[in-house]
């Protein structure tokens, strides 16, 4: 078996031609970005100068909101800014696998929130109310109607009314509770 010889620091010249030719490709496409620049910076100086001659007369009058539409856009403001986040997280915190949300009602005004579900049993409902009662979120959380629903066999829908509260309390701050 002969040995094999292998030359990792060897170059190869390269041809003659690929430096010029690369040089011209470059030359070439710096040609067309000049060219493609200004052709556009020719197109934005017509399109200000139609701009600048438009008559702000010639657009329709801007209308003026009603006081109702004022009201329901800072109704809606009001209540993308409520702490849904706190509010949330107390509902997964008090979930159990017994009950079953239907549905969450809100009232920025008041601060007040109905949450209304169906849960196995009456137990389970309460048990649902005394957990949400433990979360800082939420205040006087009371169960404030319940049903058993005959065509579902045991099955307990509630209702429950809680005040929204907006910051944590101090002793969750503290690390109590």
């Amino acid at each position: 078996m002969q040995a094999l010889q292998l030359d990792f620091c060897r170059t190869r010249k390269a041809p003659r031609w690929i430096a010029p030719a690369l040089m011209a490709i470059a030359v070439a496409l710096m040609g067309d970005v000049g060219v493609s620049f200004l052709r556009v910076h020719k197109e934005v100086k017509e399109k200000e100068t139609m701009l600048a001659r438009l008559d702000p007369r010639s657009y329709p009058p801007v209308r003026k909101a009603s006081p109702e539409e004022i009201a329901l856009a800072k109704e809606t403001v009001q209540r993308l800014s409520m702490p849904w986040d706190r509010l949330f997280g107390a509902l997964e915190a008090a979930a159990n696998d017994q009950v079953a949300l239907l549905g969450i009602q809100p009232d920025p005004k008041s601060g007040s929130v109905v949450i209304s579900g169906d849960s196995k049993d009456y137990l389970a409902a309460l048990t649902y109310v005394l957990n949400l009662s433990r979360t800082d979120a939420l205040d006087q959380v009371q169960l404030s109607r319940h049903e058993t629903k005959k065509d579902q066999g045991k099955v307990v829908g509630f209702s429950i009314s809680a005040q929204w509260t907006d910051k944590p309390s101090s002793e969750s701050s503290r690390g109590g509770k």
